[in-house]
């Protein structure tokens, strides 16, 4: 975000926070039906959220948030399909291990997961890094994913991602190590709130109460180490990426949605690196934060193409 565009920033979510709340307001509420759970898998222990009758769908989360940003489709999925939400390793409320943050391992996790659930087969939605989780995941489990959507961000290795590591914008990929973690302790507000500001197409529709809630969830004992892991992998990551596709694309139908500000169409440019099946969606007026700048758009993306696949 530039700096002369702060005080209007301030004045936005002011005016929001003053505002009618809409009917998907950002409120990490899931229905009472949802049940919290621990899982032990592949050496961790990770929280997860389950509720809902039907075809099951797998949500993952990136960094700056948990699994919580998942509330609004968690609602309208419920209706008709059986619903997971876990927060990543080292993120959220599960378990921070001190290895495995490549993604190669965290697909494994999934696939532990729906062991556990006994869950056999998934339609699967990711954002950001669980974009990363979500392909290691299809990649190591292509018979188990019946339909796959991403959102917003790239997967390293992939298509153009040399190009995308050049952009200024991503100098957080290299940024960590245990300086670095003493700069942000006491701090984690004001770096998240860079992501937050400098990836929204109106920073002002990350609200306040998410802005309060993730920042105390990242404040935990040992989350920021964890998060800063979670990019420390992706030179491992880019590696396994390759060996993936080297396997061969993935054969299931994929959405690639990317914010308007954001990824945009390039987001289905570097899934058909990956991918044979590829559709292409763009939400208006958003930027990287889909689900809370157009949730509504983005809630109506997804379902329509699951429902397609129905």
């Amino acid at each position: 975000m530039k700096p002369n565009a702060f005080s209007a920033v301030l004045a936005g979510i002011a005016l929001l926070l003053t505002a009618p709340v809409p009917a998907f307001a950002q409120d990490f509420i899931f229905p009472p039906s949802f049940k919290a759970r621990e899982v032990a898998t592949n050496g961790t222990t990770l929280h997860v959220r389950v509720g809902g009758n039907g075809p099951a769908v797998l949500l993952l989360h990136g960094y700056g948030e948990t699994g919580d940003m998942w509330a609004p489709l968690a609602r309208d999925l419920m209706r008709d399909h059986t619903v997971i939400v876990p927060d990543l390793r080292g993120m959220g409320l599960s378990a921070r291990p001190v290895s495995g943050y490549d993604k190669k391992t965290q697909g494994l996790d999934m696939a532990g997961l729906l062991d556990a659930l006994k869950v056999d087969k998934v339609d699967l939605v990711t954002h950001d890094i669980g974009n990363m989780v979500g392909y290691a995941f299809a990649a190591q489990n292509r018979e188990r994913i019946k339909r796959f959507i991403l959102m917003d961000a790239p997967l390293p290795g992939v298509g153009p991602w040399e190009e995308i590591l050049k952009n200024p914008l991503l100098w957080h990929f290299r940024f960590g190590g245990p300086d670095m973690e003493r700069l942000v302790a006491g701090r984690e507000r004001i770096y998240l709130d860079r992501f937050w500001n400098e990836f929204s197409a109106t920073p002002a529709r990350f609200s306040e109460a998410s802005r309060r809630h993730y920042a105390r969830l990242y404040a935990a004992p040992g989350a920021m180490h964890a998060g800063f892991a979670q990019f420390a992998a992706f030179d491992q990551d880019a590696i396994d990426d390759k060996a993936f596709l080297a396997q061969g694309k993935l054969a299931m139908p994929v959405l690639a949605i990317g914010g308007e500000k954001s990824f945009g169409p390039t987001m289905a440019t570097v899934m058909r690196f990956a991918a044979t099946d590829v559709s292409q969606g763009v939400v208006p007026n958003a930027g990287h934060w889909l689900m809370e700048e157009q949730p509504e758009a983005t809630v109506k993306m997804v379902r329509d193409f699951l429902d397609a696949g129905q």
